[in-house]
């Protein structure tokens, strides 16, 4: 078990992994938990890739979560008889459901729900935002826009509706068939992509029900407005910055990463900072000082898990990414005003045991020289509340539930060890002793710190709080 840093680390799989010691290798140098993204590769590929995740996982002894990255509909024009155009500030640009190949004054926009949901005066953004429309008139069949900015457009190029909420369910056809093969596979968690309203959350937790752990991508406008009650219905939240710094102005980002960590601590679920933390080490094996700053950023502000992307997936260094990311972590962690920091954000306890005993365990590891805190959990919640306090000493979580190990391997400072179900206090403090030892975070003279609850197996019931010095 390594447990020197509290903040986690996924990074996504794809071309660059190319052997199961590859993923080890991530694994040994910091990597928690892994993506599956399936905007790109097949089923074969997502497949082979979990049995390698899940051999490593044997071979460490430590639990390792697996999260499945549903694409989302991708919204997109159609295709022009020359393949592409070029767009003058200020010219006319008509968008209709007529798939005939386009040219410079019109092009197929084949989604109704985005015609329906246009207005005069909103905006549309083209190819990553590179290209901006505004809505001037509307029938009922296209929309007529004026180009605000101009450029080259070319076939299939993406559409970003910043400003309407679209009649548009955030599961695909090809979602439902990626969800049913994800959940067949057995991956822990499952990441919905566009996310405008929490009758999405709802929507996708009747397909998941308890098969897996739902993560709200949160990627467009509406989904920030309704931000606290998707995060109230989800079990953890991305901030998905990629689409997200396209739909709202990149100044904005930010602040939005920023209030979206608050809110998601709150609550007590765990949250990841994604996209483009080192994006110049896919090509680079040093990044650059800008991306150093944004991880350490996000870390700082109280982040569970930041996100490699292209950077491991397809990058030239993904090894060299995972340890670049893992050194700016500790370095940050290691810092004398860290924990200080943490503790000016702490959330407000609800009026619960469970919170009363995580509010104390945290001001005890700031008074005792506490080596670790021990948490025997069925369910995963009472560690998640203790992880929420964001305490100074690792969190050690005794659970006899590999489900919920892989769980809470996204956990800020929780680290799983999987253990045959308990029946007695007097055994979880025996266990616990035993298992800090033997996995190097306690020696004599140390002090542990163990909660469990009785009657064991009802959560929600952690009612019991130990001080234990090893002898």
């Amino acid at each position: 078990m390594n447990a020197d840093k509290k903040v986690k680390i996924l990074a996504t799989l794809g071309p660059a992994i190319k052997t199961i010691d590859d993923i080890r290798q991530l694994v040994e140098n910091g990597v928690n938990l892994f993506r599956l993204n399936f905007s790109h590769g097949e089923h074969a590929d997502h497949a082979q890739r979990y049995d390698w995740v899940r051999e490593v996982e044997k071979q460490l002894n430590t639990p390792i979560g697996i999260l499945m990255d549903l694409q989302g509909p991708k919204l997109r024009v159609g295709r022009f008889a020359e393949g592409k155009v070029n767009l003058q500030r200020g010219q006319t640009l008509r968008l209709d459901l007529d798939n005939t190949p386009g040219d410079v004054n019109r092009v197929n926009l084949p989604h109704p729900e985005i015609i329906e949901a246009l207005q005069p005066g909103m905006s549309l953004l083209l190819d990553d935002g590179r290209l901006r429309l505004q809505v001037t008139a509307k029938h009922s069949d296209a929309v007529i826009t004026e180009v605000i900015a101009g450029g080259e457009l070319s076939d299939r190029k993406g559409v970003n509706v910043p400003e309407a909420v679209l009649q548009l369910s955030p599961l695909t056809e090809k979602d439902r068939r990626d969800l049913s093969f994800g959940l067949e596979l057995g991956v822990d968690w499952v990441a919905l992509s566009f996310v405008q309203r929490p009758e999405d959350i709802i929507e996708a937790r009747q397909l998941i029900g308890d098969r897996a752990f739902l993560m709200a991508k949160i990627e467009k406008p509406s989904a920030v407005i309704h931000l606290e009650e998707i995060a109230t219905l989800c079990d953890a939240i991305m901030v998905a910055r990629g689409d997200l710094g396209v739909e709202v102005p990149a100044e904005n980002v930010p602040r939005i990463q920023r209030d979206i960590i608050r809110t998601c601590r709150q609550l007590g679920k765990p949250v990841v900072v994604a996209t483009q933390m080192l994006e110049s080490m896919r090509f680079s094996p040093a990044p650059t000082r800008a991306e150093v700053t944004d991880v350490a950023n996000a870390v700082a502000e109280g982040a569970d898990a930041v996100m490699l992307s292209a950077e491991t997936a397809s990058g030239d260094y993904p090894l060299e990414a995972v340890q670049m990311m893992s050194k700016i972590i500790r370095q940050l962690e290691n810092g004398p005003d860290f924990q200080a920091q943490l503790d000016v954000s702490r959330p407000q306890a609800e009026a619960t045991a469970s919170d009363a005993i995580s509010c104390a365990i945290r001001r005890i590891s700031t008074i005792l020289p506490v080596a670790v805190l021990v948490n025997y959990t069925e369910s995963g919640n009472s560690s998640l509340r203790a992880s929420r306090e964001r305490p100074k000493a690792p969190i050690l979580s005794l659970t006899p539930s590999l489900n919920t190990a892989r769980r809470l391997s996204v956990a800020w400072g929780v680290y799983s060890v999987v253990n045959e179900r308990l029946h007695k206090a007097e055994e979880v403090t025996r266990t616990a002793l035993e298992i800090a030892c033997s996995a190097g975070l306690a020696k004599t003279g140390y002090t542990v710190v163990i909660t469990a609850g009785e009657p064991f197996g009802q959560p929600g019931s952690t009612n019991s709080l130990r001080i234990e010095i090893l002898h």
